[in-house]
Parts: structure tokens; sequence; C-alpha cells
């Protein structure tokens, strides 16, 4: 990858298509208030060579409204908006104004999937971005509150983390114990693996290293533990090493990472990469978000509108036969191109289930249910308009029900009084287990997800009204433990255990969760910091399989930092890899030692609405993962977070390097020490800077000693490793 002659802090060009004749600049005005309320102007420039009806494009849900009427917005679904104007004219620009409740704070915020249309279809355009951190306005809010992390915090940041030289045993995760022998160094002549049944370390691996000798032990089953962490050692013969004995286990036997392909997908290739990763950092449970409200990514002969419909995105007013572009793309649900389309046939999802197999690595896939069933709703309604047949109808057509998801959608959520609902879950697991089988393995557990139904969703169902009067229910939320009933009966008849999200373990009475228990794999908690009295602890002090997937700690598709440019959520904080090392599972589910017992594991989760490659995959995930696998093998403190960087900067990034994995890369830092501009970066890389306010290139000068600070009010800063960059740092010097 080659460093751009203008970094994406500046203005970032995406042609949808080659041909395009409309071209689209989005910029924003800065943050404001209108009306007593907070708001930020974007500013849509169109041109176009030729006639168009108008534009489309995708940005996170936010109320908006047009400053000029001649121009009209419409919202063709939430997150997927269609913009229009009377002023429109070939080979004109026009300026078109639209004023947006709250602040921008991230370019995750800002409009993507731009094309335009023309006779109604889409066609493509070329859409610019301008910079976004110009001007403080940008993305300070009216009140004052500037969250950018300026260039002297982050300085101290890297001063307090410098890398130092790793000891030779230090690999992510780190060993449970090296006793070093006084022989010392050893010239490596023989490796040898031993399967040994009674080797004391039941639950993991050793090692004895001396007289030029290595000699591993480990039982049938857990040899190709001891393997790969010896392959991450990285031990030749002919090696010199310091004289040894090893013993190591994991603390958690569900070490896992949660990869959502639904709302952004990820060829089979791309998530062999991610297995690779996995293994080699000690996770094992690879949780695969793989149908959810935008999408649904995998094929099942017996209900092939799940994917004719549910894996196609683009430009449509009906959603008849495809699901309505969102995040991102070209308008075009056979595109190709990005991330917007796609799905696994059965052959490329047996391989994947296969590659991870021969790995150690577990794939528990989740199938979102009942609510987040968006594209399966839209799949099965196709289904029956086609067919007249509603076997596996998932909405009562009577339904008025009025509501809004967490994710702003009104009509997401199966209704769990018809067949339809427990059918579908039934053949979709049926295929599911036969495609494990296929290869080499069993189906252990299927995610059915359980989370976030909105309040009111069956209010307005005749059939659901009818259902509760029947069996004498007053409260709506019995009707989603009805479904996990149903679901669990119908799984457990298959020999299939029932993962799910917390809400389908916290909060119920014993009845429900005595008949569902025994049938439960794992529950992810998410929510909550470790207090007594946390989600966590609910839902382990109540006995089920528990997950620790801390918000604050574990989910990968947090930003790193706020800067505007660092992509991802913040929701639920920033995420980096010293947060994760944080997120010790004690502190996290604070529970006396029987409860205690039901944690069995640490899961990370990347949820991809921000997520527009494969690249840009890895580098949500690397280096954040790599706390989390820490964690997940030894639950107590290990690693200073300046020892941690060390073998992440020494050991790891070379590995990435060898390897082409993306990666994050920290903005450097900026400090002004004795009146001299002082720099700095995380791992002693290339430093490129300005000081006329201007943003750095490549062709910007290279940071190599202290700069008189005298005359210079204005330093902007980015890192560059081999290829890759950082952010932009900023620092205004007083």
């Amino acid at each position: 990858m080659n460093i751009r002659k203008t970094t994406i802090a500046a203005v970032s060009a995406i042609a949808l298509s080659a041909g395009a004749t409309t071209t689209v600049t989005w910029s924003t005005l800065g943050n404001s208030v209108i009306d007593n309320n907070n708001v930020y102007v974007q500013r849509f420039s169109i041109h176009s060579d030729t006639a168009i009806d108008g534009i489309a494009f995708n940005q996170f849900a936010r109320r908006m409204s047009v400053m000029n009427e001649a121009d009209t917005l419409t919202e063709i679904i939430p997150g997927y908006y269609r913009l229009t104007s009377a002023r429109l004219t070939p080979g004109a620009t026009i300026e078109i104004d639209i004023v947006t409740r709250g602040d921008l704070c991230n370019i995750c915020y800002a409009p993507d999937g731009v094309h335009a249309i023309i006779n109604n279809v889409a066609s493509p355009a070329t859409f610019v971005r301008k910079n976004i951190t110009e001007r403080r306005e940008q993305w300070v809010t009216p009140a004052g509150k500037d969250i950018m992390p300026y260039g002297d915090s982050i300085y101290a940041r890297h001063a307090r983390l410098a890398p130092a030289e790793p000891g030779f045993y230090d690999i992510i995760p780190s060993l449970k114990r090296v006793d070093l022998l006084p022989e010392g160094a050893q010239v490596i002549k023989a490796i040898s693996y031993i399967e040994s049944p009674s080797c004391q370390t039941a639950n993991g691996w050793r090692a004895h290293i001396s007289d030029g000798n290595i000699v591993v032990e480990a039982s049938a089953e857990n040899m190709p533990m001891a393997r790969q962490r010896m392959a991450t050692l990285g031990i030749n013969i002919g090696d010199t090493v310091p004289a040894a004995d090893i013993e190591d286990y994991p603390d958690f036997d569900y070490r896992g990472i949660m990869i959502d392909v639904a709302r952004n997908f990820q060829s089979e290739e791309q998530m062999k990469r991610i297995i690779d990763l996995m293994a080699r950092y000690g996770l094992n449970v690879l949780h695969f978000h793989i149908a959810d409200d935008e999408a649904w990514r995998i094929e099942i002969g017996e209900l092939p509108e799940l994917t004719s419909v549910g894996s196609r995105r683009g430009y449509t007013t009906d959603e008849h036969e495809y699901m309505a572009q969102l995040f991102t793309g070209n308008g075009d649900p056979d595109s190709h191109e990005g991330t917007s389309n796609g799905y696994y046939t059965r052959a490329e999802f047996v391989s994947i289930v296969s590659y991870a197999h021969e790995r150690g690595i577990c794939i528990i896939p989740e199938i979102e249910s009942p609510g987040h069933a968006r594209a399966a709703i839209k799949a099965m309604e196709r289904r029956y308009r086609l067919t007249g047949d509603d076997t596996y109808r998932l909405i009562d057509p009577q339904d008025t029900s009025i509501y809004t998801s967490a994710q702003a959608f009104h009509d997401n959520v199966m209704n769990p009084v018809l067949p339809g609902p427990a059918r579908l879950m039934t053949v979709v697991a049926r295929e599911l287990q036969d495609m494990y089988r296929e290869a080499g393995t069993e189906l252990v557990a299927l995610h059915i997800g359980g989370d976030e139904v909105a309040m009111g969703a069956w209010r307005g169902s005749p059939i659901a009204r009818q259902y509760m009067q029947e069996h004498g229910i007053t409260d709506e939320r019995l009707l989603h433990l009805k479904f996990v009933t149903e679901v669990v009966d119908s799984l457990s008849a298959l020999g299939i255990k029932v993962s799910g999200w917390q809400e389908i373990a916290v909060g119920h009475d014993d009845t429900y969760s005595n008949k569902v228990r025994p049938a439960i794999y794992s529950v992810n908690c998410w929510s909550t910091l470790g207090r007594e009295g946390s989600v966590p602890a609910q839902c382990a002090e109540a006995g089920y399989p528990t997950v620790l997937s801390n918000v604050d700690h574990f989910y990968m598709d947090m930003c790193y930092t706020p800067h505007p440019y660092e992509r991802g959520l913040s929701w639920g904080g920033y995420v980096d890899q010293y947060d994760a090392l944080h997120g010790y599972p004690e502190e996290l589910c604070r529970v006396d030692s029987a409860a205690y017992a039901n944690v069995i594991g640490i899961s990370g989760h990347l949820f991809a609405e921000t997520i527009r490659s494969g690249e840009m995959l890895e580098s949500f995930l690397l280096p954040k993962m790599l706390g989390l696998a820490e964690r997940a093998w030894n639950s107590a403190p290990t690693y200073s977070d300046a020892a941690f960087n060390s073998v992440v900067v020494k050991r790891e990034m070379p590995y990435w390097l060898s390897q082409g994995y993306n990666y994050h890369i920290e903005q450097p830092g900026i400090a002004v020490i004795d009146n001299k501009i002082t720099m700095n970066s995380q791992n002693g890389c290339d430093i490129h800077y300005t000081t006329d306010g201007s943003e750095p290139t490549a062709d910007s000068p290279i940071y190599t000693c202290p700069i008189d600070a005298s005359g210079i009010s204005h330093v902007r800063a980015i890192a560059v490793d081999h290829g890759r960059h950082s952010v932009t740092s900023i620092l205004y010097i007083k």
C-alpha cells in the first residue's frame, strides 16, 4: 500500500464506478446551534454532465432537513436517503445544505454509498469528502467540548510506553510459567513432540529445553495447542535459546471473538486470515455473525430467498426483490465491489468451518432472532408473494405495531405467535448441522441472538393479542420468552445447544430458567461495568454459562481514540489494546466463587457498521485483539502496559508485516520542550509533518530532530509505517 499524496484526513475521493458523470462533494460547515438544538450543516455540491433525478446516500440515521424549499430529502429506510432538487440542471453545480441534529465528531457519521439516480435507477457517481478537521468548529461542540487527542497528550503516552526489547519467552498471550535453568543459552539440535496422557498440565502443555533439545509434552487433545504456542515462539533448529522449563494452559475454555459479516461482508479468504490470527493468539471460538437486520450471508438450500433477497443491497424503494442499500455501496444489488453484497455458498462455509476446525477453533454461527431479523423477514415476504406459501412467513400482515429498534428500524421483529419463525430456525439449524458434518466436525451450538427486541413490537398484532388473551399473558415481553423456549426445544431435538445475548438469560423467573438453562451453551453479556449486581453477575448467579463481552473492554468496533478520523463507533466508549488488556474477569463479574465458576470465558466483538474492506477489518483487530487474547488466556494481571507494548511492537508487528496483515498505526506525539518541537511514535516509525496548518502527506518533511518552535503556532503530523499511516496529530502552540 503506497502512501497517498493526500491523506484520509484531507480530501477523500471515492469513485463508485468507472464512467461516472456525476460528482458529489461533501463538506461539513461545522457544529452550531439552531433553535436551541445542537446541529451541523452538511453541504452536498452536486455536478452532473447529464440529467439526473437526484442522488442517494447512506448515513447513520439522524434527524435532517433541507434548508432550501426547492430541495427534497426522503428517507427510503433509516440509514438510506434520496436527495432531489428542482435546481438540478445538466452541466451546472448546485449546493444543497442539510441541517442535521447532533454534533459531527467522527468521519463515520459522514455520508457514504453515494450514487446518482437516473430514471429511478442507480447510476455511478464520484464522491468526494472534504476535510472535517480544517477548523476547530468542525469537531468542537457549541458547548466547547473538545475530544480531539492533541499531540502533547499522545507524546506523553508514547513516552510512557516506549518499547524495550522483550524477553525471549515473552509472547502474547503470555506463558503461564517459565523457569529459566542454570544451563543458560542452548543451541537447539532437536525438537520432539510427545503425546503424554498423564501430562500434569491437564488443560495445556509443557516443555523442557535443555542440552540442546526441546521436548514438548501434551495430551493428544492439547497437542495442537502446544504446536501452535511453540510456533508463536518461533524456535527453529540451530537457534540459540535460554534453557527453561515451560508450563502453559489457558484459564478459560471459551476464548472468543465475534466477526459480523451481516452488516458488511468479508470473503472466505479474508475469514481464513482472521482464523489464522485467532490460532496464533490462542482464541478458540469464532462467533460468526452471519444474519441480522441488514443482510443474510449464508446459503440455505431449502430457502433460497434468504440469499437472493437478503444478501443483495441496492437502490430500491420497495425492497420487493432485494434489500435497500445500507452503510455503503453503489446502488447495484449485483455488484461485488466492496462489502455491501455477498454470501457464503454451502461449499465456502464448509471450507471455513473445516479450516477453523483444523486449527482448533470452533465456529458458532449466529442467526439473529426474533429481533434483528429484517433481512429474513423481507426474504420470506418475497417467498410468500411468489408462491403463496406462508409456511415460513415471519410477520403478521395485520400487525399495526409502531416501534423503533436500537438501529432505528420499524419492521425488524419476527412474530413469535406465528409458526414460521420456529420453522425457519429449525430448517436453518438442520442445514447448518449438515454443513458441519461435511466439514468433519459438529455444530455444538447455534447462537440465536435474542437481543434488543423493541418495546411494542407485537402490540398491534391481532394474533399476538389473541394469543395473550387465551393464555392469560399481560406482558408482551413474555412472547419473546415463548420464542426462545420453542427454539431451544427444536434445537435440543437436533442435539444442538443454544447461545444468545444476555436478554435470553437475565431478568426471568425460575420456571423459564430451569427449562432453558440446561440447553444453553453460552450467554454473551455486553452491558455494564464490573459492579455488584451487574448483568454479567446476574447471569452467572442465575447459573448460566457466562461469557464476558463487556463493551467498554472487548468491543473491537469501538474507536481506538476520539480522533475524528479514527474509524469506529463510540457509544460504548473508546477501546484500544490496553482497555482490552485491563479487562480483568474478576473485576467485570464480581460474584462469589460458586457463581464465578459459571464464567466460562471472554469474547471480543467486532460489529461491522463502519468497516469497508478486509484491510480495515484487520486494523480494527490489530493490535486490539491481543489485549483480549492475553486476558482470555490469563485472567490475572501479567504484562504491564509498557511490557505488553514491547511485545506487540518488537515481536508481533514484524510478524504482521511478513504475513501482509494491515494493522492500526497510532498517531504521533508532538510536544514543545525547552522551546523545541519534539515528536515521537508508537514504534519509531517515520513522522511526516507540517507547520503551516496544512495536512501532512508523503511529500512533507520527515521529522529527524527537535525543531525550533519560535514563530510556529500550528503543527500537524502523521506516523508512517511501511506504507501505512496514522490519523493526523494536531498541536496548537500558544
